[in-house]
């Protein structure tokens, strides 16, 4: 495993490693809500009143109001049935799987899903086919070979994180049988993408008969934790599940700022606004400088180049411009791996201005 150079945020949109403050285009705090006055505000305050840890499940001594609070407050902003907390983003999968194992014939699981999804989907104890990465042909392929009577559950991303892109939900419902199951891994496209923000299930206008919203709270929220949204039905299920039933929950601290996190993304329609602006500036201004970028509505600009001497040549360009290179090597990315900007709502013009400059000159080398 690389092992990445220790960081420290800076200023919402800077970091400081190494003796220098750099413009920051990584990570996935979309909203920069980690670093929002109020949302700090509340986790002191939760500390102050409500103590770290419950220390104890929420089916023994470790429930607590601000538990169902936030869980209520997810599902209206979300407009689901129900919602149940989990301790992190990556447990939302892991959990369903668990309380689901035995349910369905046969997983079907993009091929470039997330490593949470990936985990999933061999507790669901069910034999696991591959379909190409949103390719509804495929798919189709992989469910034809289900075979007659089957009962599948697919497994996916919303958006994908490597490059922003969302999957065919509409496609794969349209395919799916009627006892069919879709579970969304919508950690980066909820609260950032649809009119309301309510991730790529509004965006894609998919019924939830059929669909379990996984999310987590580190990005958009800019807290952590996590929640799957869900039908009553299957939230009592999965509370239910060993999983859930053995975990301590939630640090209510974090419970709170989490809550506070989701008011000032319904209150603050600006955020949304300039999160798309942002976007939609510097990828449009890539493109028109010659950058090959794909198509995709999430705020995400993956560049890719084809030595490791041209690699190194863009993150000099970007040290120099007082920019942290935002080099990943991530599973199912190239060996060299690749700089991927993650736009935020508080990226300045003048930030995203000298991030064109500094790798315009690289743009007959991108691939």
């Amino acid at each position: 495993m690389r092992e990445a150079p220790a960081l420290q945020q800076w200023k919402r949109t800077y970091v400081r490693g190494n003796g220098r403050t750099l413009s920051y285009f990584s990570g996935c705090d979309y909203f920069r809500l980690a670093s929002h006055p109020g949302v700090l505000r509340a986790v002191r305050d939760g500390l102050s009143r409500f103590g770290l840890n419950v220390a104890a499940s929420r089916v023994t001594t470790g429930n607590h109001a601000l538990y169902s609070r936030l869980e209520n407050d997810l599902a209206r902003f979300f407009g689901a049935p129900a919602a149940l907390l989990t301790s992190s983003g990556y447990v939302t999968n892991l959990l369903v799987a668990q309380a689901l194992a035995g349910n369905f014939s046969h997983a079907l699981v993009d091929e470039r899903a997330h490593a949470a999804l990936q985990d999933a989907a061999f507790l669901l104890n069910c034999p696991i086919l591959r379909f190409h990465h949103r390719d509804v042909d495929n798919f189709a392929a992989a469910l034809h070979r289900c075979g007659p009577g089957s009962r599948p559950v697919i497994l996916t991303d919303g958006m994908f994180a490597h490059d922003g892109a969302v999957a065919p939900l509409r496609s794969y419902l349209k395919l799916l049988p009627q006892d069919g199951l879709l579970v969304v891994d919508d950690a980066h496209g909820a609260g950032i993408l649809g009119p309301t923000g309510q991730g790529t299930i509004e965006m894609e206008r998919v019924s939830r008969s059929r669909v379990v919203q996984t999310i987590t709270f580190s990005k958009a929220l800019g807290v952590y934790g996590g929640a799957i949204l869900c039908s009553n039905k299957l939230r009592a299920k999965l509370a239910a599940s060993r999983m859930f039933v053995g975990s301590t929950p939630l640090p209510l601290p974090l419970a709170f700022a989490a809550g506070q996190s989701l008011e000032i993304l319904r209150q603050d329609k600006t955020l949304r606004q300039r999160l798309e602006q942002n976007s939609s500036f510097l990828k449009a201004t890539l493109r028109r400088a010659g950058f090959p970028l794909p198509e995709s509505p999430g705020p995400i600009v993956p560049l890719h180049f084809e030595t490791s001497k041209q690699i190194a040549r863009v993150k000099r360009a970007l040290l120099a411009a007082d920019i942290w290179p935002p080099l990943l090597y991530y599973p199912g990315s190239p060996a060299n791996g690749y700089f991927r900007f993650v736009i935020s709502s508080e990226h300045t013009p003048r930030q995203l201005e000298r991030l064109v400059r500094a790798v315009k000159p690289f743009a007959a080398l991108a691939r």
